[in-house]
């Protein structure tokens, strides 16, 4: 019978020391979270460029827009995600609140190789951010609405949008990917479930 305690015993304890290394994990998950919005968010919901996206964030995937005249592109758009973003999509299919979108846009440069007419990178015009929202926090903020905050910055200043209203300035362009969240996952295969 005193085996039996014992053992019940040491069952709870291995239990209660799972539980707790289980909470330190989301405690930790949600501060990672925190500070990952933190570093592209403001107290009054003003965003900027987040100083370290290029060595902490993770690519989700990049674009090429075709030139107008011609062969080759006319912009490279690269776009990084905040730490743990991908995973957590990988697992039900939605970005989670505070994750960060980085999208790099860059004029191109075209010439005949080797491989056949190649653009690449060439000039950083600018940047455009994204914050995953789903509680609404800056109602009064014309840059926040339908679950992101949204701000396009010049190359020039990271710190300061151009954008004045995401409905004016930004949401147009990804209304054709309003049924996933008002984000192309399709180009991103790092997102493939």
């Amino acid at each position: 019978m005193r085996a039996i305690r014992l053992f019940s015993l040491a069952i709870s304890g291995i239990g209660a020391v799972i539980a707790i290394a289980a909470l330190s994990s989301m405690q930790a998950t949600a501060v990672s979270s925190a500070s990952q919005t933190e570093a592209a968010v403001d107290a009054q919901g003003n965003l900027h460029v987040p100083r370290d996206y290029q060595t902490n964030y993770q690519q989700l995937g990049s674009w090429a827009v075709a030139a107008d005249e011609g062969r080759g592109a006319k912009q490279l758009h690269v776009v990084l995600a905040s730490p743990g973003s991908i995973e957590a999509y990988r697992k039900d299919g939605r970005f989670p609140d505070g994750t960060v979108l980085v999208k790099e846009v860059f004029e191109t440069a075209t010439k005949e190789m080797t491989t056949g007419t190649v653009s690449h990178a060439e000039k950083l015009k600018g940047w455009f951010v994204m914050v995953r929202d789903g509680n609404g926090r800056y109602p009064g903020n014309a840059l926040w609405g339908d679950g992101w905050g949204w701000s396009w910055f010049d190359a020039a200043n990271p710190t300061k949008t151009t954008s004045t209203d995401y409905r004016l300035n930004c949401k147009s362009c990804h209304v054709p990917a309003q049924a996933t969240d008002w984000i192309y996952v399709d180009g991103y295969p790092a997102l493939k479930r």
